[in-house]
């Protein structure tokens, strides 16, 4: 008896543990982008949407999104000023689009150096759009290190990849 009651409260609890339907989510966090779900008219058409990423990415060339760096340098030569300049004449077509310099390093030495050389890395390349016209309050930079490396592997070729500032637009 005391066993098919312990049985029937353990069914009835186990029962009571399911998951719910949720048909409501609770609202994004004030100033957050989580969880917008903006719906392209051009979704599934093949069609780029102008002004997006996509579109950035098309206009400026398939590594137009990125310059890359000498060992421990943050300095933008002749090359990285001919990328940043088609990225400055994509966004003069767009100008209510900003963006985001990302700064990157390879995988030696520590942390925090990686860090402040990535943010070194991007406030360069902002820097320079800005010296060539582009508004600055349009472009926000953050670095990643050696946090997300784009080429896996512990080799000249591999770091020369990582060692890079890229730029993301943001909607």
């Amino acid at each position: 008896m005391k066993m098919a009651a312990l049985l029937l409260v353990s069914t009835a609890l186990i029962a009571g543990c399911g998951k719910k339907k949720v048909d409501v989510l609770p609202p994004a966090a004030e100033g957050s982008e989580y969880g917008d779900t903006q719906i392209d008219p051009n979704a599934g058409t093949g069609q780029i949407v102008p002004g997006s990423q996509e579109d950035f990415l098309q206009q400026v060339g398939q590594f137009g999104d990125r310059i890359l760096f000498d060992t421990d340098r943050f300095n933008v030569d002749m090359e990285d000023q001919a990328v940043l300049q088609r990225q400055a004449q994509w966004l003069a077509r767009y100008p209510n689009t900003r963006v985001v310099l990302e700064g990157h390093a390879d995988e030696r030495g520590t942390r925090d150096y990686n860090l402040a050389l990535g943010e070194r890395r991007a406030n360069s390349a902002k820097n320079y759009l800005v010296s060539i016209g582009v508004d600055a309050s349009r472009i926000q930079t953050v670095s990643y290190g050696k946090e997300r490396p784009t080429a896996l592997g512990s080799d000249e070729q591999s770091w020369a990849q990582n060692r890079r500032a890229v730029t993301v637009t943001v909607r």
